[in-house]
């Protein structure tokens, strides 16, 4: 198959934006599962104004999310008056907040880190034929949506940031259609911790779907590349079912630790 288009990495955008020196945002995060958590922790240190909203409201949002200034509201709090949303809840979910994120502005920047996974998400047929996830969650949207953090572990996310220019800094794929929705995107995963390389438009983003060389497998920026250029598509969905097999097999009701699922997610989708 032929390689991915040349992906543009953070190095190659501007300064303000690798070294931190972009304006902080205002941002609403949706969802406070582990990569929601580590969201919010991360982009409120970093000096954005962050809120934060979970399906149950906000007073059972944990205090501890709050330290670094992040607010607890209400979802539709959450989205207004904000220059980013960052959706961090499963895909089976996307249809019941499909109404209220239409209302947010277009210029608003949002931000999907969902995956498909069947045995959750149960069967979604155009995308067990092969649509690709992200063009259908705009879809579904009825918006532009750029994609990252999908393609991190939440261990990984939680524990593994480092400054920039650190040799094993973690890379994280994005990808997205607008100019603008990729130049944010990239600046925020720098803030996270991790270095940002661009995959491309949405309808290369299965190159960083489950089952994918770059899928969860802990890798540097120049690796994040050749990853991403070695991606097929047709073999994902079977790596993709493959390592829930695995885990469930070998865990049970437990999960493995982050190291122990980077080593799978390795030998069985590089």
């Amino acid at each position: 198959m032929p390689p991915a288009p040349a992906s543009r990495v953070l190095a190659a955008v501007p300064d303000t934006i690798a070294t931190k020196e972009h304006d902080t945002m205002r941002i609403g995060i949706l969802g406070t599962g582990n990569i929601g958590k580590t969201l919010v922790r991360r982009l409120s240190a970093a000096g954005h104004d962050v809120k934060v909203a979970n399906s149950r409201g906000p007073d059972t949002i944990d205090r501890d999310l709050l330290t670094n200034g992040a607010r607890a509201v209400t979802a539709q709090e959450a989205i207004v008056d904000v220059e980013a949303v960052i959706l961090s809840i499963p895909l089976d979910r996307l249809p019941d907040a499909a109404a209220m994120v239409s209302t947010i502005p277009e210029g608003t920047v949002v931000i999907d880190t969902s995956n498909y996974y069947p045995s959750r998400d149960g069967q979604i047929e155009v995308l067990d034929q092969g649509e690709v996830e992200s063009l259908w969650v705009a879809k579904l949207l009825g918006r532009p949506i750029a994609k990252a953090w999908n393609a991190v572990g939440s261990p990984s996310f939680a524990d593994k940031n480092k400054p920039v220019g650190d040799p094993d800094r973690i890379a994280i794929p994005i990808a997205a259609d607008r100019d603008e929705d990729r130049r944010v995107t990239m600046a925020l995963v720098n803030d996270t911790g991790f270095d940002a390389v661009d995959a491309g438009s949405l309808s290369e983003s299965w190159r960083q779907r489950p089952g994918s060389p770059v899928y969860c497998t802990d890798l540097t920026r120049n690796e994040v590349q050749e990853a991403l250029a070695a991606a097929e598509k047709d073999r994902l969905p079977k790596r993709r079912d493959l390592i829930v097999s695995v885990i469930t097999e070998r865990f049970g009701k437990t999960y493995p630790d982050g190291d122990t699922l980077v080593r799978l997610n390795r030998a069985l989708f590089m």
